[in-house]
């Protein structure tokens, strides 16, 4: 997670790149086993004379390894880590500036990052950043790099030493039956196994008064986490008399990181959608009823034991065998909507420029939507039907009341509904959605790449990156020497393009129907123009910051 620039551990290209940004330069270079770079002013427009003045800084630490690396430099004390301003995506294997990798308005400039006060505590084990406010320096320090053992299981140097001793016994003591002078986390109770999670796992509130910057994080694996980082809960502020104080500070935080009934909705924060989840209450579900750290793939940690539906088999044992899944779903055995996690659990999570699962488990309803702008899980798997077209699914299957709903509720596919007429982060969720490869097979891919292509013009760097990601993924590539890093405001719009390049190919083929609620039109440009114009008007133009 945090390791120090390194040649084994720095991914990105530091081979003479040249990066500009905000009237700055950046050389970037490899000198041996170091990295550095080189920052120099541009010359201003007027005098047209470069200052000639330049900075020569090594790259100290680089953070992340499977989705994109983000570095940081040292300030003169060189304990204080500032973070560069672009970034490294490791899939395309490229720069980016660091504020397209993030969902924010547009004319939100990037703010200068500091790794000891943003970072540390969740990137680092048993980091201390020692802030000197009298002379704003720090002196952090850090137990290890990255997330190592000591993060979940504790302080260890007494099961250190007591491992040391039990090799001169005899016979070493069972484990089982031994004080292990450690954490193990399937040892303790559930509820504190998952708070070690939520730990870093988590929207919290750090109190200034426990004067963490200056002296460290008091909170130990084991420990109450409540009582030193109480989790935010949107919906229980009857319980949670701080947050009035939170609120006040912070006006928009709760919109920043939750949908508007409480459900987290960026990465990083699962332990929020754990506690709220119906299978907690009972006291035995925790992160460790899926995850294994020891014992799964390094991705997304799930234990090799608890693939397919095999976690809620755990509890939900009524639902073993094809014919009860399939009686409870309504859908085909082995079949993607037979898999639990896609309906209780369906990617309404936004983090990394992708969708992630919800930690929340909860149940597809069309309510629950138009009540809080989520998608719901069966219109992010079949993409081309409206949202008339679940609430009579679910009425039919399950009882559900069949609430009242627009025209194009009822006419429109809910994708394509969403992905016009919604907000940025609706638009990123469904760009990613569509190719997403379960939707893909369920929904057909012939009729996509014309929604992608007006995504690649959205307002929203990060709408577009993921969007550009989805359309090489359903078989199309972007027009020449598309960039998602430039505005629509700084080039040619490229949506025609895209959709001149579909019609010719969807034109040949032999079946070039498409699914009428997707308003995709081959061979009339205009005619589906209007149709997504009048959608487009009621977009909701409100600005949107996931904070991840």
């Amino acid at each position: 997670m945090t390791q120090i620039a390194a040649p084994g551990s720095v991914q990105a290209n530091f081979k003479n790149v040249t990066l500009t940004n905000d009237q700055s330069r950046f050389v970037l270079s490899q000198k041996s086993n170091e990295f550095w770079v080189r920052m120099e002013r541009l010359p201003a427009a007027a005098s047209g004379e470069a200052s000639g003045a330049f900075l020569d800084v090594p790259i100290g630490l680089v953070t992340g390894s499977h989705h994109m690396q983000v570095f940081w430099v040292p300030d003169e004390t060189h304990n204080c880590q500032i973070g560069f301003p672009f970034t490294w995506l490791i899939p395309e294997g490229r720069w980016v500036p660091r504020n397209s990798t993030f969902l924010r308005p547009p004319t939100l400039k990037l703010q200068s990052e500091t790794w000891n006060f943003v970072c540390a505590r969740c990137h680092a084990t048993g980091s201390e950043p020692n802030l000197d406010r009298s002379t704003r320096t720090w002196h952090t320090q850090v137990g290890e790099l990255g997330i190592s053992c000591e993060a979940c299981h504790g302080p260890g140097q007494r099961h250190v030493t007591q491992q040391i001793e039990f090799q001169s016994l005899p016979k070493k003591p069972e484990s089982q039956s031994t004080n292990l002078a450690i954490i193990h986390p399937k040892k303790i109770p559930p509820a504190r196994a998952s708070q070690i999670c939520g730990s870093c796992h988590s929207m919290k509130w750090w109190d200034h008064n426990e004067g963490w910057p200056e002296r460290g994080f008091s909170y130990r694996p084991g420990d109450d986490l409540e009582a030193t980082t109480p989790v935010m809960r949107p919906k229980q502020l009857e319980k949670q008399p701080w947050l009035a104080k939170v609120l006040e500070n912070n006006p928009n935080i709760f919109h920043d990181f939750f949908w508007s009934d409480g459900m987290i909705r960026v990465s990083g924060r699962e332990y929020n959608g754990l506690i709220e989840s119906p299978c907690y209450s009972g006291g035995q579900f925790s992160c460790l009823s899926c995850h294994s750290l020891h014992n799964s793939d390094p991705d997304d940690q799930l234990g090799r034991d608890r693939k397919d539906n095999q976690a809620c088999l755990q509890c939900h044992a009524q639902f073993r065998g094809d014919l009860a899944v399939a009686a409870h779903t309504h859908h085909s055995a082995n079949s993607s909507g037979t898999l639990c996690y896609n309906c209780h659990m369906p990617h309404t999570t936004y983090g990394v420029l992708k969708a992630i699962r919800s930690h929340q488990v909860s149940k597809p309803d069309v309510a629950t939507q138009l009540a809080t702008g989520r998608p719901n899980a069966c219109n992010l798997c079949h993409l081309d039907k409206p949202l008339a077209w679940t609430a009579d699914q679910l009425t039919r299957w399950y009882g559900h009341a069949r609430p009242k709903l627009s025209d194009e509720q009822t006419q429109v596919a809910d994708s394509v509904r969403l992905a016009l007429a919604g907000d940025a982060g609706h638009r990123a969720l469904v760009a990613w959605h569509l190719s997403w490869e379960p939707a893909v097979q369920v929904s057909g891919k012939a009729w996509i790449p014309p929604i992608l292509g007006r995504l690649l013009d959205d307002s929203y760097a990060a709408v577009r990156c993921v969007a550009e990601r989805s359309i090489r993924q359903v078989g199309q590539l972007p027009p020449t020497a598309y960039d998602f890093t430039v505005s629509p405001e700084s080039r040619e719009p490229v949506e025609a393009l895209v959709y001149e390049k579909w019609s010719n190919e969807i034109s040949a083929t032999r079946n070039p129907s498409l699914p009428a609620p997707t308003l995709v039109r081959p061979n009339d440009f205009q005619a589906m123009q209007n149709g997504f114009l009048r959608l487009t008007r009621q977009r909701d133009e409100s600005a949107v910051r996931l904070r991840e």
